[in-house]
């Protein structure tokens, strides 16, 4: 594929990179990236950082690197909105043809955009990390998310490659199909896959975290799972239906046993294993219930049509911002009030 070709100056890299209490690390971040994309394009690159409603000075260090560098937007969220919405804020302000995507931890190295910028030379549209090692994870991260990916292949009819987040190299089309998805529970490396074009894998190994602890415990990743399978897959509702047949046939051997035993005479045996049975029947119902409650529930909260995120500021440095377009610029206004729809979130001009 041939990369697109711009004045000097003009912005051809977007870095995307949703930032959560990753104070210890911005230094380093913002470094290396910098070296990396300066490697590649000079100095016709952005960085786009966006807060995610941390709790220590992660937005302070961003704006005292966007108040130094113009090449560096700050994003900062209203609240804690989630890895998945942070990134869709900073992919619907991207400028560049060619997107990157990292996390702030570092275990996705940014040096690696060089390798996976000649591969997308070769005519691919998405050029995603596939990690063969995972350093400084602990046996049973590694063991759950293989037995995610494994079993969300197995749901799922849109090939999600295993072994991959949200890593990646994009061309600007897939970007814009991207944006245009308005669904609120996200899960980015299956969207993606979704949009198809040509994808390749970028095999690698996975660093360990640079400073600090993990931003992703076990709820959150059971909460990843969650909307990954409910996002791309009906099976657990086929589940249900499955259950319901399986006790069933279960109900009716059970029958045909009884009536055998007295017509031999026999004496059916038994208040304890029809009241074990009872409380069988009703937790299987309630797990059913539960399913249907989910995708239930998910339908609701998207038919209420709110904004995916809210963006409380826009930082930039003032020669960034004097070049930007007319009607891009007219979006940061003074005072408080909801201004305008950036994508499919709302900006507080703050």
């Amino acid at each position: 594929m041939q990369l697109p070709h711009h004045l000097p100056g003009s912005i051809e890299l977007s870095v995307v990179i949703p930032v959560y209490n990753e104070e210890a690390g911005l230094d380093a971040l913002i470094e290396r990236v910098t070296a990396a994309a300066h490697a590649q394009f000079g100095e016709r690159y952005e960085f786009i950082l966006v807060n995610d409603g941390s709790k220590d000075g992660s937005w302070n260090a961003i704006c005292q690197h966007a108040d130094h560098d113009p090449r560096i937007v700050a994003i900062n969220l209203s609240r804690n909105h989630g890895h998945q919405l942070a990134l869709t804020a900073g992919l619907n302000h991207v400028r560049g043809e060619i997107i990157f995507v990292l996390d702030a931890d570092l275990q996705d190295p940014p040096e690696l955009l060089g390798p996976m910028l000649e591969q997308l030379r070769q005519g691919y549209d998405v050029v995603y990390g596939q990690r063969t090692k995972r350093h400084g994870e602990t046996a049973f991260k590694r063991g759950t998310a293989a037995l995610f990916y494994r079993g969300l292949a197995s749901m799922v009819d849109t090939h999600i490659p295993r072994d991959t987040g949200d890593f990646r190299l994009m061309t600007r089309r897939v970007v814009d199909q991207l944006n245009a998805m308005p669904e609120r529970y996200r899960f980015i490396r299956g969207l993606v896959s979704y949009i198809g074009f040509n994808q390749t894998a970028f095999p690698y190994e996975r660093d360990a975290r640079y400073a600090g602890e993990t931003n992703y415990p076990l709820r959150k990743m059971l909460a990843l799972a969650v909307d990954a399978v409910t996002s791309f897959s009906v099976v657990p509702l086929r589940f249900a239906s499955h259950l319901g047949m399986l006790f069933g046939l279960a109900g009716l051997v059970s029958l045909v046993g009884i009536l055998w035993s007295w017509l031999a005479g026999g004496t059916v045996q038994g208040w304890a294993s029809l009241a074990a049975l009872t409380l069988i029947m009703g937790s299987v119902q309630l797990l059913v219930l539960g399913v249907f409650g989910e995708y239930l529930g998910r339908m609701y909260m998207e038919g209420k049509s709110r904004p995916l995120f809210i963006i409380s500021e826009v930082r930039r440095h003032p020669i960034a911002a004097n070049e930007e377009p007319a009607e891009t610029a007219s979006h940061v206004a003074e005072g408080g009030m909801i201004d305008t729809k950036v994508g499919e979130g709302i900006r507080v001009a703050g």
